[in-house]
């Protein structure tokens, strides 16, 4: 590592995922990161996540309370926070060791960076890796950094993903009109900028099971993207190929749920 490591802020949306959260909440505390500030904000929980969180207290700031949907809520924690670089971990999703100090050691090094990315996997409700082949797939787009291909589909990841909080002042919070992919259209925006960054290994792992948005509106979210795309490019080429690769990956992921909910 070079220079001084910036203050990150990490926020979780949460609701009702009681199941999970304990192993999210571990993956940030065991980054041993130095100057972290981690924010959960529960959308008014009813199962066991609030005990969880209360577990936690010394360690970490939360609220739970109704909220506007995951938008709302990550926009929330950004006002309520002060971290030089933001990252966004869902309640079912985890860090891999080390990832904190990645992050926070390539904007001390590149002053210039807005945002970046890195490689995530896919796991299952047993923390067991899922999809390779989607992953493989993911990683090669990575390596392009095309933003032609961004609007074709999305390959880059939430959870491996941290950006400077001045993105903020530049180009605003995210919108909370948009229900699956406002990560998507918040990459888009930056990018109308600057592209991003790239860090060549695993920062995060994206859980899917029954009960996530990915395991069981893939369809919904596709459509929602296609809606995305077409706010950032008239390219009737372009389009048409985002509309034939959600066809396509809404077959794929389709013939691949199982994967995720049954024993390897």
């Amino acid at each position: 590592m070079t220079g001084d490591l910036p203050s990150i802020t990490i926020l979780t949306p949460s609701f009702n995922q009681g199941i999970y959260i304990e192993r999210t909440i571990q993956s940030v505390l065991r980054q041993d990161y130095p100057n972290l500030e981690y924010f959960i904000l529960d959308g008014g929980s009813t199962d066991e996540t609030l005990d969880i969180l209360k577990k936690y207290d010394r360690y970490i700031n939360w609220v739970s309370e109704a909220d506007g949907g995951q938008s709302n809520a990550i926009n929330k924690g950004i006002r309520k926070t002060k971290g030089d670089i933001i990252g966004i971990i869902n309640s079912d999703d985890t860090y891999e060791k080390g990832a904190l100090v990645s992050v926070g050691d390539y904007f001390a090094n590149y002053q210039e960076a807005l945002w970046v990315t890195g490689k995530c996997r896919t796991i299952n409700d047993r923390d067991v890796e899922i999809r390779k082949a989607v992953t493989l797939y993911k990683n090669i787009m990575l390596r392009l950094k095309s933003h032609n291909v961004l609007l074709v589909l999305n390959y880059i990841s939430q959870p491996a993903t941290f950006l400077r909080r001045n993105v903020i002042d530049l180009i605003g919070l995210l919108d909370e009109n948009i229900n699956y992919t406002m990560d998507y259209d918040y990459w888009l925006r930056i990018w109308k900028h600057k592209e991003p960054g790239f860090i060549d290994r695993y920062l995060a792992n994206f859980r899917l099971h029954s009960h996530s948005k990915s395991g069981t509106t893939a369809h919904l979210q596709f459509d929602e993207q296609l809606a995305v795309a077409k706010r950032y490019s008239n390219s009737k080429t372009l389009l048409a190929l985002h509309s034939l690769h959600n066809k396509l990956a809404t077959k794929i992921y389709k013939w691949f749920m199982d994967e995720g909910l049954t024993p390897e």
